[in-house]
């Protein structure tokens, strides 16, 4: 922690209770802002820049601005996520949640870029997506030899990652999530994209890139897909875990023809794997999960 930074939270609270400040220590924010869980554990908006990060400690110094209901405008070191502490960068603007554990120990989940470009080059690529979706109607989904939709989202490292990016190269891409507990799906879908990874690698194609986009934005932060790739030991030089606005993922699922909906808190979904070619459009197309690596790699081109 720099040398200029406040004092631990812990701190700040005990001083604010002597004082008799009690808004410092409790939440007054409506609609569940600051409202302790099951759990004992309370949840409030934050925004600021990030200063620096330790990886190895899985820490990051932020300088935030006021949490409204609990404290006031100051730096300090936060505990994250090992994905958080890595995708984070110095001089990144970034909005999250604060959370206040019983204690009053803190750390910061659902971590997303919070800068003007990000978010206006993110949004406005999700509004062109939508109103594309729109326009389409009942005609959106794309079939084998349409081009793909044009996209803007967050990759694993909270870059902004735009469609155009993967123009002149051979994409293979599916949909997941990261907390998908049935074995022969997304994590079986992982699997087999990585060894596709690996068998393009050696069947000589040098123009493959491998995009997984998520069908659980609220969760899949960059930072949880960070890790997800990082726990598997994917290489992520031509690997690309994607996630961004809700609505935006939804015009992809649509256009993708993917379903995906919550029911009793499970996510039910379907399974597709596409093949991209260099000019954008589908060649090949897998549903489910019973396809094999060489299937795509032996269409794509050496």
């Amino acid at each position: 922690m720099p040398t200029n930074a406040v004092r631990p939270l812990a701190a700040w609270v005990a001083l604010c209770m002597a004082l008799a400040c009690g808004g410092c220590a409790k939440g007054t924010a409506t609609s569940g802002v600051g409202v302790a869980d099951a759990n004992g554990d309370r949840r409030f908006p934050l925004t600021g820049e990030v200063l620096s990060a330790d990886p190895a400690k899985k820490v990051i110094v932020v300088r935030h601005n006021e949490v409204v209901g609990y404290m006031p405008a100051m730096t300090m070191d936060f505990p994250v996520s090992a994905g958080d502490a890595a995708a984070a960068r110095a001089g990144e603007k970034i909005r999250a949640t604060l959370v206040v554990a019983r204690g009053n120990t803190v750390s910061l989940e659902d971590i997303w870029p919070d800068d003007k470009v990000s978010l206006d080059t993110v949004g406005a690529g999700a509004r062109m997506l939508h109103q594309d979706t729109f326009e389409k109607g009942s005609q959106a989904y794309r079939e084998v030899g349409d081009a793909v939709p044009d996209f803007v989202l967050y990759d694993q490292d909270a870059r902004v990652v735009g469609s155009a990016r993967f123009r002149g190269k051979q994409v293979m891409l599916n949909f997941i999530y990261s907390r998908c507990p049935v074995a022969n799906m997304c994590p079986l879908s992982t699997t087999k994209m990585v060894a596709s990874q690996k068998l393009a690698r050696q069947e000589g194609v040098t123009n493959a890139e491998f995009v997984s986009i998520t069908l659980d934005p609220a969760y899949d932060t960059p930072g949880v897909l960070h890790e997800y790739a990082s726990d598997r030991h994917i290489d992520t030089s031509n690997f690309s875990f994607l996630t961004g606005p809700e609505p935006a993922i939804r015009d992809l699922l649509t256009q993708f023809g993917v379903i995906a909906e919550f029911k009793d808190g499970v996510l039910n979904h379907t399974l597709a794997t596409l093949l991209i070619d260099e000019q954008g459009r589908i060649k090949w197309r897998a549903d489910g999960s019973a396809w094999e690596p060489r299937e795509f790699v032996e269409r794509m081109h050496r």
